[in-house]
Parts: structure tokens; C-alpha cells; sequence
């Protein structure tokens, strides 16, 4: 029976290093450490689950990850369209690691298939659900960081963004949506639309200034100020986004009109 038990162990080692394997192969890049790549595809409810509340998962990779990211794209950007204004390159980076943009990128990777999941999350889907791509494809950023530094970073997400970098073009771009954004935020918390206020209207009638405030079922989101009633529920809506944010909720980022 003991041998047994070791013979099954031993599959399941050897069933797992050759997914590992088949993923670095996808990822164009091999790691001197692959225990964290095995990391990076680890989400917290395995962990809870089959290996102990204090072991590592990819939700700390995630945040690196995000980091190094908007580095290496806002330094791809400037290289691609150096004379571009400030708000221009900020509309291009907004859209290019947007979680459209990114879960794009990990089911190219079929990196759905490889996530270390409770039964729980697999028998809710989760392995085509977005938050959990998103975060994984990050978390495998920093692990590539980690384990090769910078350039294996960048030269990681050069590739995977090569296509879109090429054809570059600030007029490519709009403004980020973030009422649609925080709808959808609220709609996977299971919350209804957003509401939105005018609190006051300031100046002459040519030259108005709105404040409003976005509520939610939870009460006041944020508030928002603006020239038109549009500018100011966008920026009160980018303001209830970040701090939705703030409580480690689902992944935000403002998606591409």
C-alpha cells in the first residue's frame, strides 16, 4: 500500500514537471528556478486546500508583476512614439495592459489550462475566469523577472506584445471607459449599476463646472468634478475604481472605449 501511495506521488511529480515544462515552452523562456513558475500558476485556493494556509501562491507575484509590466510597456511606448504628449502615452499604456488586453494574452498562452486550483475553483470555471488569467499572466512576469531580471522580463513581454507595438499610433487609442469599467466591477460583485448625482453646478452657463458623486449599494463610491456632466461621472467613477482597488478586489483597470 505504501509503495502505492509513493508511486502515485511520483506520477503526479512527473505529470506536473512535464506541464511545467510544456508552459515554459509556450512562454518561449526557461527557467533556471522553475519553482516559480510553479508559483506563478498557483492560485490561493490550492494552497488553502492541499498545501497549508502559509504556502506560496501567485497573488504577491501578481503585484510585481503589474509593477515591472508598466515599466517595461511605458518604456516600450516612449522608444515606439517618443514625441507623443504625456496624456497620449498614458491613454496607450491604460489600454495596452487593460485586462481586455491582457486575457487576450494568457489564453494565447492556454494559461488557463495550467493553473493549480481547489476543486471548488475548477468546478466554478476557474480556469477561463478573467480576474484569474489576468492575475496569473502578471504573476508569470514577475516570476520570469525574478528568475532572469529585467531583460528576460522584457524580453518576454516584447514578444508577446510585438503586434500590437508595431502598429503603435496615439490616435489608435480612446480615452479609457471607466464607467463601463466600474459597471462591470460591480455586475461580478454581484451589485447593481452605478448611480450617478449631480451634487452641484458651478459658473455661468458658458462655462459650467460639475461635481458628482457615483453611488453604489454600499452608499457613496466617490466623487467626481468636471467641465461637462460626462467628465465629472468619469472621473467619479476612475476614483471609485481605485478604491475598489485598494480593498484587493477583483483585478481593475479601466478598459478601452
Amino acid at each position: 500500500m505504501e509503495g502505492s501511495a509513493d508511486n502515485k506521488a511520483t506520477a503526479f511529480m512527473d505529470a506536473e514537471f512535464s506541464e511545467l515544462h510544456l508552459l515554459e515552452e509556450l512562454l518561449n523562456y526557461q527557467f533556471r528556478n522553475q519553482e516559480l513558475l510553479r508559483r506563478a500558476v498557483t492560485h490561493k485556493s490550492y494552497c488553502f486546500e492541499r498545501l497549508g494556509q502559509g504556502a506560496a501562491h501567485y497573488e504577491a507575484l501578481e503585484f510585481l508583476g503589474d509593477a515591472v509590466l508598466g515599466f517595461v510597456i511605458s518604456d516600450l511606448i516612449f522608444a515606439r512614439v517618443p514625441l507623443s504628449t504625456e496624456g497620449e502615452l498614458s491613454k496607450m499604456k491604460a489600454h495596452l495592459v487593460s485586462a481586455d488586453s491582457l486575457v487576450q494574452f494568457a489564453d494565447g498562452l492556454q494559461l488557463g489550462r495550467f493553473l493549480r486550483l481547489s476543486h471548488g475553483e475548477e468546478k466554478t470555471g476557474g480556469r477561463s475566469k478573467r480576474a484569474l488569467l489576468v492575475d496569473a499572466f502578471e504573476a508569470v512576469i514577475a516570476a520570469i523577472y525574478l528568475d532572469g531580471g529585467m531583460e528576460g522580463a522584457r524580453g518576454f513581454i516584447q514578444r508577446q506584445f510585438a503586434p500590437i507595438l508595431q502598429n503603435l499610433h496615439p490616435q489608435s487609442f480612446a480615452s479609457p471607459d471607466y464607467k463601463s469599467s466600474l459597471q462591470e466591477q460591480l455586475h461580478q460583485l454581484g451589485q447593481a449599476e452605478p448611480v450617478y448625482a449631480v451634487l452641484r453646478e458651478l459658473g455661468p452657463d458658458h462655462k459650467k463646472h460639475f461635481i458628482v458623486e457615483v453611488l453604489s449599494a454600499e452608499g457613496v463610491l466617490a466623487q467626481g468634478e468636471g467641465k461637462t456632466k460626462k467628465e465629472a461621472q468619469q472621473k467619479a467613477a476612475a476614483a471609485a475604481l481605485e478604491k475598489l482597488r485598494t480593498r484587493r478586489e477583483p483585478y481593475l483597470k479601466p478598459k478601452a472605449e
